[in-house]
This record gives C-alpha cells, structure tokens and sequence, in this order.
C-alpha cells in the first residue's frame, strides 16, 4: 500500500513534468520552424546527459551489461527495446503540435490515445507486472477520466494563431490532435517495454536505451526534413529551450519504478493528473491561444476522480499472473 502511495505521487510528479516538457519543445520547435529538429535536440542533450553519466559510474555500466546479458539470454526481446522509438514520437508530436494548439489541447488528445492503449497493454501483461484484469472499475476509471480531459479540452479554444512547422501550417486542428492521440497510444507500450527493462537491468539502463534507440530514429526522420526543407535559419540562445531532454531523462527513469509498482493503467492515469494539472497552469501563466475555463478545472477535478476509482479497484484481489 505504501508504495503504491508513493507510485501514485510519482506518477503526478510525472504527469507535470511531460506537460513541461511539452511546453518546452513546443516552443522551441515553433521557434525553429521544425518540430523533428526540436525533437533531436531533446533527446540529444537528454543522451548526452546520460552518456557521461555512464562514462562516471561502473555501476550504471553494469546495468547496461545486464541488460545485454537478459537479451542473449532471451529473457528480452530485442523488439522490447524499441520503447524509445515511441517515445520519439511523443516528443516530436509536442515539438509539432504543442505552439499551435496549447498545452491542454495536446494533453487531451495524448492521454486519450495512452489511456485506451494502457488497459490493452495491462490485459496483454506486457509490461514487468504480467497480466492486469480489466475489470468494470479500472474501465470505469479509465473512461471517466477520458471524460475529463475531452471537457477540459473543450473549455475555450481561444483565438490566437500561432505558427507551427512550414510544412504543418494550415493543417486543421483536428488533424493537428491525431499526432498526440497516435503518440499517446504508443506511451503505454513505452512504459511497459522500459519497464521490463528495468527489471532485467536497472531504471537507469532502460533510460540510456530509451534515449539511445529513441534518437537514432529522430536523426533519420530529421535527415529526410533537411533534404526536403533545408535546415533551421538560427537556433535561439535562451537556454531554458533546450532543458526538454533533462527533464525527460528524469520522468523516463521515474516511469520505470512506477510503472512495477502500479501497473501500466493505473500510472498512465496518475500521470494524466499531473500532466493535465500541470497544462491547465501552464495555459494559464503562460497562454499560447487556448484560454483557461471553469469547464477545463472541472475536466481536471474529474481526472483526479478517476486515479482515485482506479487506484481503489487496483487491490491485491486483481490476482495478477506472469507471462
């Protein structure tokens, strides 16, 4: 009971950081005209962080070795390391999306796709705590707080037109959510493939690999957007722009404790609440066109209704089986 205490506030804690990070990136990739091109930098400076870290440590080293070891073992699979490429994704949808339709608006899409593809990936048992029944309360939990988000995105839509990627712009805004929804949906496969990483190796080694795998796929798409469109003009100098893959580096490395702890569905909704609270604020301090509502704090209040009912259906009584 106490570390499921302790998942559930990590899981806040990480919602508010990939709102942050959203936040970050999209701004940055507005400034660059190339959301891909944001997307790299995140990951990038998100990898390099990490590669001195592993330079400095034996032990994380040894994590990294482990992990090879789990894969010649077949304890892995190899497609389970590909977690990173979803999370690729995630962060070049924000780069993409975010400056044009706010922070509260990507929530609500992304969170949609992650909760429907969570309760999936729990029945399935791919994530390191095996099979998860979908009961009525854990559908209930997660339906309500696809509610929620869905209210909390219709609350004003605002007016403001802000430039997003050349090669985006005049995208309809319906079209501009199904990028979220899509990378939203593959989070949930992200955090189960991490965290079975992380019990073969450490949290840290799922990260490195996270970020790794993650960075060769955006480095190939970003090849393909210069060939076509040329590179960014400049690059802005305010250093908070490039603080996206720090901050990813550390929700990443949390997600793989919480999600042993809690499950896939059962985090994906605690990290809705964080993410979606942390969006309503940002949206508010700092607006990008998407203003704040009574409707859109209702929405959130009902998200945090919903990590409750689903918190109360996850007992011990939900016998889980390994795969």
């Amino acid at each position: 009971m106490v570390w499921r205490q302790w998942g559930l506030g990590l899981g806040l804690l990480i919602g508010a950081g990939v709102a942050t990070q959203g936040r970050i990136n999209g701004e940055l990739g507005a400034r660059l005209q190339d959301g891909v091109a944001a997307a790299v930098v995140s990951f990038g400076t998100g990898f390099a962080v990490l590669a001195v870290a592993v330079l400095l440590s034996s032990r994380l080293r040894t994590g990294l070795r482990e992990v090879r070891g789990a894969v010649a073992a077949r304890e892995l699979r190899p497609f389970q390391l590909l977690g990173g490429l979803c999370g690729a994704m995630f962060v070049a949808s924000q780069s993409l999306t975010v400056a044009a339709i706010g922070v509260a608006a990507f929530t609500v899409a992304a969170v949609t796709g992650q909760l429907l593809s969570s309760l999936l990936v729990d029945r399935l048992g791919v994530g390191p705590g095996g099979r998860t029944p979908v009961t009525p309360a854990r559908i209930a939990g997660a339906a309500l707080a696809v509610v929620a988000v869905l209210a909390a995105g219709s609350g004003g839509s605002g007016s403001k037109t802000i430039d997003t990627s050349d090669w985006l712009a005049g995208v309809p805004a319906p079209l501009l959510l199904a990028l979220p929804a899509v990378a939203g949906f593959g989070l949930a496969w992200q955090q189960a493939w991490n965290g079975r990483i992380g019990t073969s190796g450490s949290p840290f080694a799922a990260t490195v690999i996270n970020f790794a795998v993650g960075l060769v796929g955006l480095l190939i798409v970003e090849a393909l957007v210069l060939f076509a469109v040329g590179p960014p003009a400049e690059f802005p100098r305010e250093p908070w722009l490039y603080l996206g893959g720090v901050i990813g580096v550390v929700f990443i490395a949390a997600g793989v404790l919480v999600v042993r702890w809690l499950g896939v569905l059962l985090m994906g909704l605690s990290t809705v609440a964080g993410q979606l609270s942390a969006s309503l604020a940002l949206d508010w301090m700092l607006p990008t066109g998407a203003e704040l509502s009574a409707v859109k704090i209702a929405g959130c209040v009902l998200t945090l209704i919903a990590v409750v009912v689903a918190a109360r259906s996850a007992t011990p009584e939900d016998s889980r089986t390994t795969t």
